[in-house]
């Protein structure tokens, strides 16, 4: 991994967010972190997992608040929301240098990239004028997710992110691949792969009542991928970064 003699980019304030909760491991490790490199930390997250609420907000019901501790507060809203409650009222006298989202616990990677509250919560930062960073750990294991490899990367990760000359419309987002920290290789500039999942399966189950619930599952498929693509450099052991904007026109269907 490519390593830097220089000191660490400082950052002045930056605003965290994610999509597993308030709660979640991956947003505390990320706060400590940016805590050495930064001035100043704030957080506004959901108060419970949002995961897979893509870049939905908030519009018929109305949004509660409440602190957790200095600059952190718990929002009862989607990532979007929390990005928006953030930028447009928290900090709207005093914007963050950059919004920063995550780790969250699984890749954001492929066909999945759509649905993620994590990467949705940055492109809604961007889309209201503020730089933003989205980050996700691959894991295989639920039990097994290794933090240690994000713990020890991040900051690496981020000062060479930081580094990059990215377009005004777009954020990054970064996934470390499910591996130890000494069997990581390089960092990576990648493309967004298709082919990853397969289908989404509705399960329906019955309750000890005797009625009936459901599921919704996502079956994943790996196709064989290059490391220029952000789930094939995963596969790969490296460490992917991937632009991602907001046009989403179908180059096929133009032609």
């Amino acid at each position: 991994m490519p390593l830097s003699s220089a000191s660490p980019r400082r950052l002045g304030r930056v605003l965290l967010t994610n999509d597993d909760g308030i709660n979640a491991p991956g947003l505390a490790l990320l706060a400590e972190l940016v805590a050495e490199v930064a001035d100043e930390v704030w957080v506004v997250a959901p108060e419970k997992d949002q995961s897979g609420m893509s870049r939905a907000v908030t519009l018929t019901a109305p949004l509660r608040v409440e602190e957790r501790g200095a600059r952190r507060y718990a929002l009862t809203g989607t990532p979007s929301d929390c990005a928006i409650f953030g930028l447009r009222h928290l900090l709207k006298d005093a914007p963050p240098d950059i919004v920063l989202s995550g780790i969250n616990r699984g890749a954001n990677v492929g066909d999945e990239v759509p649905y993620s509250g994590t990467v949705a919560a940055a492109l809604t930062a961007r889309l209201l004028g503020v730089p933003a960073m989205a980050f996700s750990l691959a894991l295989t294991n639920r039990a097994h997710v290794r933090w240690d490899t994000a713990r020890a990367l991040l900051p690496r990760v981020l000062d060479h992110a930081l580094g990059l000359r990215v377009a005004a419309n777009a954020v990054l987002n970064i996934n470390f691949p499910d591996l130890d920290v000494s069997d990581v290789g390089d960092i990576v500039v990648t493309r967004q792969s298709r082919g990853t999942l397969d289908r989404i399966d509705v399960e329906a189950r019955a309750d000890l009542r005797g009625g009936t619930y459901h599921w919704m599952a996502f079956r994943r498929h790996m196709p064989i991928l290059g490391p220029d693509t952000d789930a094939g450099a995963l596969k790969h052991g490296l460490v992917s970064i991937t632009p991602l904007g907001f046009d989403m026109t179908a180059p096929d269907g133009i032609a």
